[in-house]
């Protein structure tokens, strides 16, 4: 999951979101709350492993951080309600931008204004690359709040659900610096939170017309595997301590539906981490590895105590899958859809994806 990013709780590896607690950001933005279980061992490796399935080739293309994007006439001053519903003032078209999450960065970027941001979260999966030699304001859920203020900001993206921590956020608005919080539970609300940034950041008829494409080429893979068959599918997030998978309302759980899947999760609306005695009973026929790129192998996998019995390990249908397309809460989220369909499903034909262009 992108690794953490706004938007979800999912358990975070040592990197990111959408990396201390490794539960941050799934896609239910996943879902709502903090998981119970004790976090995953941060120390693994993160050197990502050859097997990892990657992310189709097509990626929306997004604007230089050189460009200048055209002003906003009329729009500001502006109030808008963000998703933690808090009345935010923008008083004129922002000029300096600080993103505190990866998927706000990298929208940011695909609206044209990549220009304009002057700091921004850690992303061990940076993209777009041209945000890297941006400064570093924060790690998962803790913000150099004096670093964003030394940046001098008129607005800030920061994640909701606790992904920016809550005394970083009241500390800024403190400092009359507009604060726009952004929490997806679910797929269309990652949609409507890139037009809420769209908004807040002068470009949003550009972010209507990204969303409906984003909208366009999802329904292209959903109508692509609609008639497969559902084979159950197990997302593993991590295995370090506990085994973490897409709780009941997740983000994930509803992608991996939409991509022909029948997910198999925790049983809790908010919790991650799943018993391996559900696990087992729940038989999975495909096990997805977003894992992968810290070392675990589908040969590791099926030699775990227990395992052997599962239909997905029998048939060895145990599958490395490049996560921070998957579950990234931003405009290449139909990637991250038909990356799973097609991971799901090999044989599927799923239709090749039109690049959202970029923004001037």
């Amino acid at each position: 999951m992108d690794a953490r990013n706004a938007g979800r709780r999912r358990p975070v590896r040592p990197i990111l979101p959408f990396t201390a607690a490794i539960l941050a950001v799934l896609l239910a933005a996943c879902s709502a709350g903090a998981p119970a279980a004790t976090a995953p061992d941060s120390s693994r490796a993160t050197s990502p492993a050859s097997a990892t399935v990657s992310a189709p080739a097509t990626a929306p293309a997004t604007a230089s951080p050189t460009a200048t994007a055209a002003p906003s006439v009329g729009l500001f001053p502006l109030t808008l309600t963000d998703d933690e519903g808090t009345s935010v003032t923008i008083p004129a078209e922002p000029k300096k931008i600080v993103s505190l999450t990866p998927a706000a960065t990298e929208t940011l970027f695909a609206l044209g204004v990549g220009d304009r941001v002057v700091g921004r979260s850690s992303d061990p999966f940076m993209f777009p690359p041209e945000a890297s030699p941006l400064p570093e304001v924060a790690v998962y859920d803790k913000v150099d709040v004096e670093k964003v203020v030394g940046l001098q900001p008129d607005l800030v993206i920061a994640g909701g659900d606790a992904f920016t921590s809550v005394d970083a956020v009241r500390t800024l608005r403190d400092q009359k610096i507009p604060v726009v919080v952004v929490y997806a539970p679910d797929v269309e609300t990652v949609l409507s939170d890139i037009e809420l940034i769209g908004r807040a950041a002068g470009r949003p008829d550009e972010a209507t017309t990204m969303t409906a494409q984003v909208r366009e080429e999802m329904a292209k893979v959903r109508d692509a595997v609609a008639n497969l068959p559902k084979p159950r599918v197990f997302y593993e997030l991590d295995a370090t301590g506990a085994f973490y998978g897409p709780s009941d309302k997740s983000f994930l759980a509803e992608m991996i539906g939409l991509a022909g899947g029948d997910p198999i999760t925790t049983g809790s609306p908010d919790k991650y981490d799943i018993a391996a005695e559900r696990l087992i009973a729940q038989d999975p026929q495909v096990i997805l590895l977003a894992d992968a790129p810290f070392g675990v192998k589908p040969e590791d996998v099926a030699k775990r105590p227990g395992w052997s019995v599962m239909t997905a390990v029998k048939n060895g249908d145990i599958r490395p899958i490049d996560d921070s397309t998957v579950t990234r809460p931003g405009p290449r989220l139909f990637l991250g859809l038909a990356l799973l369909a097609k991971t799901i499903h090999p044989d599927a034909t799923i239709p090749p994806a039109s690049p959202i262009p970029a923004v001037p």
